[in-house]
């Protein structure tokens, strides 16, 4: 899910694109006759790329319709280019492809300017029961479901099991999905580590200046009962500048004032036994069983709030959606559901290491992942909570970012309540304005 923690802020050109798609000019044919045309945003070269062909492959094989899917690879570029790119020049010139790929976050904004179409009436007979809660989340906008998740993704606290020995750290000790570490007792970790070995004992991933930020830290907010808008995605104001938000960024501001993490980390830090702990998800999996294999490592739970102690983790990932351009919509939507189907989800979970979309799934391969790896498919089912659906995620997501930038990299370490207040009213300025084009 790497790419998808890279949440392009490219979406928010999006937004200005946008705005006057809706409808009006005469839409050129999406495919051509026996095509159904996909733009995905990785390469058919990589691990994702080779496990999405064989989905496709069996979709053409299975004769679901009488069409034949084809994909257009378009990767994104390190900034989040390339792929948005070309999504927004065919929105400005009616030339979209029958179905597309999109980020989580960016549901709303796109099905709000009618770029998607909505799913509802072609899922009816696709056990959607079966379907975990955050996929359905991330992809309804307005009451309706625009957009499927094939992949999911989750993040914990990676430790390296030879430091916390050393630091004399029992595994009995360790917190577990039932009882989690509290924020207090994540500290007193945090401190025999860094007394230990004379260095930062985690990386929080602070210097990542990406969708990292929001996709990783938005659960501390939500684990002491706060949020960063309502649950209609119209107000920011008295949310993320609320008392709870503001405890939980406090948080986060203590790991740097107590040089408990580092806001500049060594590259691969964790990796190469630098840090005793860094603060990432699955895609780290198969780099640390491939490239460090000397690295004996485990995945903790996220650390919850000392008042609710309720365990909050993050989710979401790229979907898939059938565009208004499309003219074969039913083959394009029977498609979609063939892609997210239980089978399907097995081959994009098992073939690229990431977390299944779907109950069933989840219990036909949990015998053939590696234990951190289910790890997170387990703390994904009990704990999983979407970023939020907002039109104007973009800028809320950047707004964020740069809040956390704020209250960590200043030598005086602000006052977070004053921070948040002024990044608050960045984001409402930007959600009454999409919400009034």
């Amino acid at each position: 899910m790497r790419k998808g923690i890279k949440l392009s802020v490219v979406a928010a050109l999006s937004l200005g694109l946008l705005a006057g798609c809706g409808g009006g000019s005469k839409s050129k044919t999406a495919s051509s006759s026996d095509e159904i045309k996909v733009w995905v945003q990785f390469s058919d070269e990589t691990a994702e790329g080779k496990a999405w062909q064989q989905v496709v492959d069996n979709f053409n094989k299975s004769k679901k319709t009488k069409y034949k899917v084809v994909t257009e690879y378009i990767p994104r570029s390190g900034s989040g280019g390339g792929y948005e790119d070309k999504v927004n020049a065919a929105i400005t010139t009616n030339s979209l492809p029958d179905v597309i790929t999109l980020d989580g976050p960016n549901t709303a904004a796109y099905a709000k300017s009618k770029v998607i179409a909505p799913l509802d009436d072609y899922l009816k007979d696709n056990d959607m029961d079966d379907v975990l809660d955050s996929i359905k989340q991330q992809g309804t906008y307005d009451g309706k479901f625009y957009a499927f998740g094939f992949s999911e993704s989750n993040v914990g606290v990676y430790y390296n099991k030879k430091m916390f020995k050393e630091a004399g750290i029992d595994e009995a000790s360790l917190p577990t999905l039932e009882k989690p570490w509290t924020w207090s007792e994540f500290n007193t970790i945090a401190k025999k580590l860094k007394d230990h070995f004379n260095k930062p004992a985690i990386d929080f991933r602070l210097n990542s200046n990406d969708e990292m930020l929001p996709y990783a830290y938005m659960p501390l907010i939500w684990s002491n009962g706060g949020s960063v808008v309502n649950s209609k995605g119209t107000k920011a104001e008295g949310y993320f500048n609320s008392k709870e938000s503001v405890e939980a960024v406090q948080f986060i501001q203590n790991l740097v004032k107590e040089d408990y993490t580092t806001v500049s980390p060594v590259e691969k830090g964790f990796e190469t036994g630098e840090y005793p702990m860094v603060l990432s998800g699955s895609w780290t999996i198969g780099d640390l069983q491939t490239n460090y294999k000397d690295i004996d490592f485990g995945i903790l739970p996220y650390p919850v709030s000392d008042k609710t102690k309720k365990l909050v983790s993050p989710s979401g990932s790229w979907q898939l959606a059938v565009t208004t351009k499309s003219d074969k919509k039913e083959a394009a939507a029977e498609f979609v559901k063939f892609a997210t189907n239980t089978e399907s989800s097995e081959i994009i979970s098992l073939g690229n290491s990431v977390l299944p979309i779907r109950k069933s799934t989840i219990k036909n391969i949990k015998d053939k992942v590696s234990e951190p790896l289910r790890f997170l498919m387990e703390q994904n089912a009990a704990s999983a909570h979407p970023r939020p659906v907002v039109v104007a995620y973009p800028q809320v997501s950047r707004a964020f970012q740069q809040a956390m930038q704020d209250i960590s990299y200043y030598k005086d370490n602000p006052d977070v309540q004053k921070v948040l207040d002024a990044r608050t009213k960045e984001m409402q300025t930007a959600i009454d304005q999409s919400l009034n084009k």
